[in-house]
């Protein structure tokens, strides 16, 4: 029996310029020509995705974490491999502090990582905007305020509990195929608006605040909802942005950077991110568990697969 390991979904070196500052999610040594690489992803090198039985480890000696042996924490080290470091980098990303008041938007498994990382973190509010049902529940559960965007304005929906006050810090979980209100919560075709939680967000946030954006955003889009989305150019209240002083942090999650700290808080019981585990099923039946996490049925929030 060998080590047990995990793995995170960027593929790096570590022994490049950018790997050995951290940035282990734009490593310049995998994927030449672009700055990243990362597992089944379109761009990201010639590496095939981790669904699978087996799995080639590209610098493994870098790239592996080592676990406890044995079976304990199974489910929460699973989520080492992504959700987890990604949630942590959006609450890093905009500098989440003791006390603070966060607004999370998106509550998918990246979401609810980020408003459970801001936790962590010991903020002392975190809203939690989506408008899956399941989803909502899941944010109340670890205690943030679920925020459901059908019902209302989110903006002023969490203005409105804070005193007409804002929050101080934002994260951006969606990512470019945000949806305005009223779209469909069970996948399939929905009313997109690339740029909605981003001039959210750039609202709800005080003055002086940060916002983190590890919601995907990309530099070609064809199905963009007009030109300018389908080359990833998208309009935002920039001169809003200023006049707040707010700072913005963006890009893909360095996972080597967070993963043996938070490693170590899932050993040490200070963090169990298997919360977010709906369902374990074997790889066999993956196909019918994507079908059912796109159409947001059964309470399918995250999957485990299992070879």
């Amino acid at each position: 029996m060998g080590d047990r390991v995990v793995m995170p979904f960027n593929v790096a070196c570590g022994f490049c310029k950018n790997c050995l500052g951290g940035f282990t999610g734009f490593c310049i040594t995998v994927n030449p020509g672009f700055a990243g690489g990362a597992y089944g992803y379109v761009a990201m090198g010639p590496y095939p995705g981790g669904q699978a039985e087996y799995l080639r480890v590209p610098f493994a000696d870098f790239n592996c974490l080592s676990l406890p042996a044995g079976k304990d924490h199974e489910a929460d080290f699973a989520m080492l491999a992504d959700i987890f470091p990604t949630g942590y980098h959006g609450a890093e990303l905009a500098g989440v502090k003791p006390g603070e008041s966060v607004a999370v938007f998106g509550a998918g498994p990246v979401g609810l990582m980020a408003a459970y990382s801001c936790l962590v973190r010991g903020a002392a509010e975190v809203y939690s905007v989506d408008h899956v049902k399941e989803r909502l529940q899941k944010a109340a559960e670890i205690g943030a305020i679920p925020i459901n965007y059908d019902e209302a304005d989110p903006v002023q929906q969490i203005k409105e509990r804070r005193r007409g006050q804002g929050v101080d810090k934002g994260i951006d979980a969606v990512g470019y195929q945000a949806t305005k209100a009223g779209s469909s919560a069970v996948g399939g075709q929905q009313d997109e608006a690339p740029n909605i939680v981003l001039n959210q967000l750039i609202e709800v946030v005080s003055p002086t605040g940060a916002l983190g954006i590890p919601g995907l955003y990309v530099p070609s889009d064809p199905g963009g909802v007009d030109e300018s989305a389908k080359r990833g150019a998208l309009s935002i209240n920039f001169g809003r942005l200023f006049e707040k002083g707010l700072r913005l942090g963006t890009g893909q999650c360095n996972v080597k950077r967070y993963n043996a700290h938070l490693r170590d808080l899932i050993i040490a019981g200070r963090a169990r991110p298997s919360f977010v585990v709906s369902h374990e099923v074997s790889l066999a039946e993956a196909p019918d568990a994507y079908r059912k996490f796109d159409q947001r049925v059964e309470g399918y929030t995250k999957v485990i697969l299992h070879p």
